[in-house]
């Protein structure tokens, strides 16, 4: 990512993000963040990065599924889309993400498409979606609760 110091001087990064190592989905606060205060986000497909993936030392690994590392990364996603999108965008975006999901966010249909693949581990991916879809709305209503008047 990369910002005009102008449009960050003053943005922290959401305190709220779950993970241990990185907080996934904390871009994506950061930059509804801006989009809401009115800075315009450009993306320009020609730019080319190199990523080299590091070793993690956290739950969040690469190649093997972990509960506990889904139900951080759906959970900051919830957090972060529950505080850009508006109220009835909102009741949409949670039906669509219990019944359809997506293939690292599983919703029934998504998990009713990799159980012939993946068994159990489908089901699981499932339940832990769902756990963190009702985290983030937990952690989304309590920031709301808790606004001054």
């Amino acid at each position: 990512m990369s910002f005009r110091r102008k449009a960050i001087a003053d943005l922290r990064f959401d305190q709220r993000m779950r993970g241990t190592g990185a907080q996934v989905h904390f871009e994506v606060v950061f930059s509804l963040t801006l989009r809401q205060k009115g800075w315009k986000l450009i993306y320009d497909p020609r730019i080319a990065v190199d990523h080299f993936p590091a070793q993690r030392f956290d739950e969040d690994q690469r190649n093997s599924f972990n509960a506990q590392a889904s139900i951080n990364a759906v959970h900051n996603e919830t957090v972060a889309l529950l505080g850009y999108l508006p109220p009835l965008q909102r009741l949409v975006f949670t039906i669509w993400a219990i019944a359809i999901g997506t293939s690292e966010a599983f919703g029934v249909l998504q998990c009713i498409r990799y159980l012939p693949k993946e068994g159990d581990v489908a089901r699981q991916k499932l339940w832990a979606s769902w756990l963190g879809r009702l985290q983030g709305w937990q952690t989304y209503s309590a920031k709301i609760s808790n606004k001054p008047q």
